[in-house]
Order: structure tokens, then C-alpha cells, then sequence
């Protein structure tokens, strides 16, 4: 058994959690939402302050519900890359402090690797290769997952990020802050068909379109000039209508690529994780065109779909079951693939 307690401050959440191999015995998530609300979006000078203010108090309830204390622990663990440098360094500082304090073996945790084992924590017998769709607010990719900690970037998004379309057509139709959910319980009263909007492609040099990278920046320009077109006309805007037209648009580009990575790479599994995995028209979309050829989708349950320290410290069980360990003077990093997870351990 590998007991870890780990940290996650990558962005506008605190979370401390602690897991034993694949199940979790706390989890603690404290949600900057309101907070950054009425700016739109996240500031990452506020984020890092309340991080700061809370994260002590994370980490005791932490070992409360788990009924656990610090002797019972095998390591600690903590998001190190890729976030806001000034978030990261909050979570990390704290369990390297821990992680001397109390003599416990330190692991930094690539934040993306984290989203990709948040389904093993409802599916514990879940073992690679399979292809992971990772869509979330600041990464869409297909990633192949060829064994634990091994992995490789098939497909990515070369401008928006699917996540970060979602916020910001959700601020063109003043729906709010955040926008992946506001536009999902918008759009279910909508018509996905009201609007026909561009999937978004990427052209290769020798002819065609990439068949996994995908583009979210001329979709977000092609609402943005609908709206306008709409308001221009005088009539009160559809926003159900341009709310579902845009979701389904995004589900259909992702689904698209994800089965078609599967197929080309004779993977039978597509695991999908970051807080887009919560979407509705996605969750359906995709197990629907999976089904006739024999692809099995595994979705995260909804709370470990955003960003919560449980699949943090899952990753970090694997790690240390594999004897590998980060050093105390590892950093942190605003960007790293996730195929380069490896680097962060000695």
C-alpha cells in the first residue's frame, strides 16, 4: 500500500487530498469561483493570496477525514507544472516543508498527468495503453498513454484551448463566469442546429487537414460575429440557441478527433479527463460514436473532472510505488509537456 498526501494549488483551487494507491480517503476542494467572478476570470495575484490564507487549513482537514496522521503517510506530493507560477508555489512550498518536517519522500506532480489518472479513481483496475482526451481550460490534446508515466502528445489544440472557448463565449453572451457550466445548462434548452458555426481545422502542408490537432480561435470569431449580426437585426438574442450550436460544435470537433486516434492506433479505450470531461453534449457524443466500433469511453465522475488534489496525489501513488522521487530543489514551471512528467523525478 502507498499512502500519499498531495497538494494542488495549479490555479483558483485549493485542494489537499490524501489517496492510498487508487482510493481516496479525503478530499478536500476549496473553489476560488466567487472570488474571481466578478473579474471575469482568474487573477492570479488574488489566487495566490487565498491559497495562502487556506491552505493550512486544507491540509488539516485533510488528515481529519482520512482519520490519518502524519506517521501514517508514505510521501507528500504536490502540483509543480504547468499553472500560475505564484499558485504553484504555494502548494509546493508546503509539502516540501511537510515533506522535511515529518521525513517524507517530496514528489512534484505534472498537473495534466493528474487529470489523466482521475478515472483510475473511479475505475481502479483501469491499466494503459488507451488514448486520453484532455480537455480543460488551458489544454485540449490526445494523448496516448502507452504505460504508467509514459506518454505521448498525438493531437493538441494550436490556439484556444477547448475550456477557454467555452469562458469566453460565455462572456459574448454575458452568461458569466465560469463558462463551461453556464453554457452546458443554457444550451439544454436550445437547438444545437439553430446555427451552422466552423468545426475549425488545421491545414497540412502537402494538402488535407491534420486528422487530431485541432482550432477553437475561428469558432469563438464566428459567434462573436454572429452575436453581433444578431443584435445588428434588432431581435432579442437567441442565447439558448447560440449557446447549443456552440457546445455541439465543440463536442463534434473533439469527438471526431478522439475516435479517429483510437482507430488509427488500434486502441479499444478513450479515457477523458480536465473540466471539460463534465460537459453533457460531449459525454454523449462521444460514447455514442464510440459504441459502433467497439471503443469503451471512461468519464470521471464530475468532481474529480476539475481540478482537485485526489488525481494528484493517485499520480504520485504510482510514482512512489516505481521508487522514483523529486528532489527538494525541484522549481516550478508555468509550462511543461506532459510527456516530459518524467524530468520532475530523480
Amino acid at each position: 500500500m502507498t499512502v500519499v498526501l498531495a497538494i494542488e494549488t495549479s490555479c483558483d483551487e485549493t485542494a489537499v487530498a490524501i489517496v492510498n494507491n487508487r482510493k481516496v480517503l479525503s478530499s478536500v476542494v476549496a473553489s476560488q469561483i466567487e472570488i474571481h467572478r466578478p473579474y471575469g476570470g482568474v487573477v492570479p495575484e488574488v489566487a495566490s493570496r487565498h491559497h495562502l490564507e487556506i491552505i493550512n487549513d486544507c491540509i488539516d482537514q485533510a488528515l481529519t477525514e482520512a482519520q490519518l496522521t502524519w506517521d501514517d503517510l508514505d510521501g507528500i506530493a504536490a502540483t509543480c507544472a504547468p499553472g500560475l507560477v505564484g499558485a504553484l508555489l504555494v502548494g509546493v512550498t508546503a509539502a516540501k516543508t511537510l515533506a522535511l518536517l515529518y521525513d517524507k519522500p517530496f514528489l512534484g506532480v505534472h498537473h495534466l498527468e493528474g487529470h489523466i489518472y482521475a478515472s483510475y479513481l473511479s475505475e481502479p483496475q483501469l491499466q494503459p495503453p488507451f488514448i486520453c482526451l484532455l480537455v480543460s481550460g488551458g489544454h485540449t490534446s490526445l494523448i496516448r498513454v502507452k504505460h504508467s508515466g509514459d506518454y505521448e502528445t498525438l493531437g493538441s489544440t494550436r490556439d484556444d484551448a477547448a475550456g477557454e472557448a467555452f469562458d469566453k463565449v460565455a462572456r459574448l453572451l454575458d452568461l458569466g463566469y465560469p463558462g463551461g457550466p453556464a453554457i452546458d445548462k443554457i444550451a439544454k434548452q436550445g437547438n444545437p442546429k439553430a446555427f451552422p458555426l466552423p468545426e475549425g481545422r488545421i491545414s497540412l502542408p502537402g494538402g488535407g487537414y491534420h486528422p487530431y490537432d485541432c482550432s477553437f480561435s475561428g469558432l469563438k470569431t464566428a459567434v462573436l460575429r454572429l452575436v453581433q449580426k444578431l443584435k445588428a437585426e434588432g431581435d432579442d438574442l437567441p442565447v439558448a440557441d447560440v449557446a447549443a450550436s456552440f457546445q455541439d460544435t465543440v463536442a463534434r470537433a473533439l469527438t471526431k478527433r478522439a475516435i479517429a486516434c483510437a482507430l488509427d492506433n488500434n486502441l479499444d479505450r478513450i479515457v477523458v479527463g480536465g473540466g471539460v470531461a463534465a460537459n453533457s453534449a460531449l459525454r454523449s457524443r462521444l460514447e455514442t460514436a464510440a459504441q459502433p466500433h467497439g471503443i469503451r469511453v471512461y468519464f470521471p465522475p464530475l468532481r474529480w473532472c476539475t481540478d482537485n488534489a485526489a488525481m494528484i496525489a493517485a499520480a504520485a501513488c504510482d510514482r512512489l510505488s516505481q521508487n522514483q522521487v523529486s528532489a527538494l530543489s525541484l522549481g516550478v514551471q508555468s509550462r511543461l509537456d506532459v510527456t516530459d512528467a518524467i524530468a520532475l523525478y530523480d
